[in-house]
């Protein structure tokens, strides 16, 4: 009888073990989410065409993800941009066009049922979620001004578990933004200052190493905790001033770096629509002043450029860095990664050196998508896609339900290289002006005094936008205006309109 017990113990145990080893998980592991943020980024990698510029490490992720040629932003400023991208929203009111509108939207309110940011949806919905550097406007989470010291008013602060920034001897955050090699920055000189820098240190000599360092002890911590995450990281570079380590301004020959092929005010344009260069001009010790005159000489366009591809190379190796030590923690296979420009620049295009413009080299970013079990068809995506689709894309990958009627579309289809039936629109807004680009055409509608309002290019013949052509095409103009009013928010309506 004992033994008849015994086999009997032992059959039943036998049983329970594999029972509970065949068992169905539960609570199955939800992905991660790597978002990293790159200020001032245009699409101006090798895997968009550009020979010149050495970017190995992001032309890997793009190839072995999704890059997008047509990403468009709503806002071709940084504040506004990253708003409308946070909350997948196209700008409502005339505060969402501006640089403040985290500081009038999310500081300071109380957490109601609406989340403020996609971050803080994924927060209420289990996720660890951990911000470096410049994820929304403000780099490190506090919402002051340039010249102030930090405040204790939290610029989103319902979105982050932690929020992180290492200001190291440049002592704020906003100093370490526009900080030099030797600890001075922008506001502390009094604008005296160059707009690049040849930095004689290591990537931890300027703030984009110290973030990268942030990032890679975050990706450990989170590894230990086994939940589901959502890191940003937020790097500077290449946002003015453009000051990288030596080395990186050593990768290029600087007689070899070609400048912009159309420096000139686009014809049949008003200068207003160029905006201004105020941004450039807080940078009073550089060898010229640009003006919408005349361009600057060919040797200081090269030396800007070469500023810019050497910041461009800098954060790339970080990058790099911070990919690799994703795949060294073995969580690259269960980690969406978004690599993201929160808007362009023009270089010598049209005159204009900055952003703050509804051209085309204003609103068109880098955007690049990989998610691990997807092996695109091709990795290049050619359709017109706009920043408020990331949001819904995020939330598709995740199995999280958008907590409310978003203006984007998931682009998950076109990283699994599924056909889709998307209209290929991205609108954007600035100042006294929507734009709207399709596959074949920009429309512009400025409401202002100065003429022309209306400006049309056929991205067809024209991809630079070096000519309206409205005057002699009012049937396209009658076919795009609708799509373009449907979308303009009530505050530009109720201008007048001369």
């Amino acid at each position: 009888m004992l033994q008849f017990k015994s086999v009997f113990f032992w059959l039943f145990s036998v049983l329970l073990l594999l029972s509970c080893t065949s068992a169905p998980d539960p609570t199955p592991t939800r992905p991660n989410v790597l978002f990293i943020s790159v200020d001032d980024l245009r699409p101006e990698l090798g895997v968009y065409g550009n020979t010149v510029v050495k970017t190995p490490h992001m032309d890997a992720l793009a190839n072995s993800g999704s890059f997008f040629s047509h990403h468009y932003v709503q806002v071709p400023t940084c504040g506004a941009s990253r708003y409308s991208l946070m909350t997948g929203l196209r700008p409502q009111k005339k505060i969402h066009i501006s640089n403040s509108a985290f500081y009038e939207e999310t500081a300071s309110k109380k957490e109601v049922e609406r989340p403020e940011s996609f971050v803080h949806h994924l927060k209420r919905n289990g996720y660890t979620t951990v911000g470096i550097g410049k994820i929304s406007h403000s780099v490190d989470g506090w919402v002051y001004d340039y010249d102030d010291q930090p405040s204790d008013v939290k610029e989103m602060p319902h979105s982050w578990d932690r929020f992180i920034f290492n200001p190291w001897k440049w002592k704020t955050g906003w100093n370490a933004f526009f900080g030099y090699a030797n600890g001075e920055s922008r506001q502390t000189q009094k604008k005296q200052v160059k707009p690049y820098e040849i930095g004689t240190v290591s990537d931890d000599g300027y703030p984009d190493g110290l973030i990268l360092n942030s990032a890679l002890s975050e990706l450990k911590k989170l590894k230990a905790a086994k939940k589901p995450f959502f890191l940003g990281v937020g790097f500077f570079k290449p946002h003015l001033p453009f000051n990288a380590p030596k080395k990186y301004w050593d990768l290029y020959e600087r007689s070899a770096i070609p400048i912009a092929p159309d420096p000139f005010i686009p014809e049949g344009v008003h200068q207003k629509s160029m905006g201004r260069m105020g941004e450039f001009y807080n940078y009073e010790s550089g060898d010229e002043k640009p003006n919408f005159d005349r361009a600057i000489s060919d040797d200081y366009a090269r030396k800007l450029i070469h500023g810019y591809y050497a910041s461009i190379s800098y954060i790339d190796q970080l990058v790099g860095k911070l990919l690799a030590e994703l795949k060294a923690l073995d969580m690259d296979q269960n980690t969406m990664i978004v690599l993201w420009g929160d808007h362009g620049w023009h270089l010598g295009n049209d005159l204009k050196w900055g952003k703050h413009t509804l051209f085309e080299r204003s609103l068109k970013s880098t955007l690049i998508i990989k998610i691990p079990e997807f092996s695109p068809a091709m990795s290049e995506v050619n359709a017109v896609v706009e920043s408020v689709d990331i949001f819904p894309t995020i939330m598709e990958y995740c199995g999280i339900e958008a907590p409310y009627k978003l203006d984007g579309n998931s682009l998950i289809d076109y990283v699994k290289s599924i056909p889709h039936e998307n209209e290929e629109m991205a609108y954007g807004y600035f100042k006294d002006g929507v734009s709207i680009r399709t596959p074949h055409y920009r429309l512009t509608k400025f409401y202002r005094k100065e003429k022309p309002t209306l400006e049309l290019y056929d991205h067809r013949s024209d991809p630079q936008e070096n000519k309206n052509i409205a005057t002699g095409n009012e049937e396209v103009i009658k076919t795009l205006m609708p799509l373009l009013d449907a979308a303009t928010p009530a505050f530009y309506k109720k201008r007048k309109e001369h």
